[in-house]
């Protein structure tokens, strides 16, 4: 699988849409005063530090593969957070952890229904994991991107790309129940009200889209771009109060026995 690189300013450019998916997950926990909180693919840190405000007498941790993500985090989180460079499908709690939380991050590792035993093995008795993960990629941003991608010129530049993927809310439910955990699983649509020049293209590019997008080489890479944007404007028209942006998310809280 190719690799690519992260954008912390492109994908902060929607933070205040992105914030939201997160404030509703932690609102879902439940812990008072976790010892040690940790936060799996914690990308810029900025809200990472959201859990360091919720519980400031914690440890608090967050991981991230992407160096560009962890160097932002580390200039930009100040002394309440440690950021480190880990894989989560590697990563081990040297303690057990009182809340585990993994923001948009599983979607981009194949096969995360296998790790979420050794995951659940980090979180101590009665501890905390939550994660969310995005549920659209059957719509029109995410088939529109496939299907440009499919077509010649760009197939042969894109055959080894990452793609996210996600299941359904009950498969996670079953996966954690069946490990033994009291589990809180449920999905939202959020209807993001998007402004500026070709905002769902902005948006995407930013997550979903990056690892096609870097794969591209320069000669074909513009008109690539330009032309998903015009197949954007058409499944995502602009609205006298801007474009709206269907986006279905999914959350899992689970409490190990």
């Amino acid at each position: 699988m190719s690799q690519h690189v992260w954008d912390p300013e492109r994908y902060l450019a929607f933070s205040d849409e992105r914030t939201r998916p997160f404030l509703d997950l932690v609102g879902r926990i439940g812990a008072v005063q976790p010892l040690r909180v940790v936060d799996l693919g914690c990308g810029p840190g900025n809200l990472t530090s959201l859990l360091a405000d919720r519980w400031p007498s914690a440890e608090v941790s967050g991981l991230d593969s992407s160096a560009e993500m962890v160097s932002r985090a580390q200039a930009e989180g100040g002394s309440r957070v440690r950021f480190e460079l880990a894989d989560l499908r590697e990563w081990r709690a040297a303690d057990p952890v009182d809340v585990l939380v993994s923001n948009a991050t599983l979607q981009w590792v194949p096969g995360h229904l296998d790790l979420l035993p050794r995951l659940v093995q980090q979180v101590a008795p009665q501890g905390w994991f939550a994660f969310q993960v995005p549920g659209n990629f059957a719509q029109p941003s995410h088939v529109v991107l496939h299907e440009l991608a499919a077509e010649a010129p760009y197939a042969q530049h894109v055959a080894d790309v990452a793609r996210p993927s996600s299941h359904e809310p009950q498969t996670y439910l079953e996966a954690l129940a069946g490990l033994g955990c009291q589990v809180d699983v449920w999905e939202t649509t959020y209807l993001h009200v998007l402004t500026g020049p070709d905002p769902v293209f902005t948006w995407i590019s930013g997550t979903g889209a990056r690892p096609t997008l870097q794969s591209l080489p320069d000669s074909v890479r513009p008109q690539f771009e330009e032309e998903y944007k015009r197949r954007l404007r058409e499944a995502y028209p602009a609205g006298p109060h801007g474009t709206v942006l269907p986006f279905r998310r999914i959350f899992a809280v689970a409490r190990p026995a």
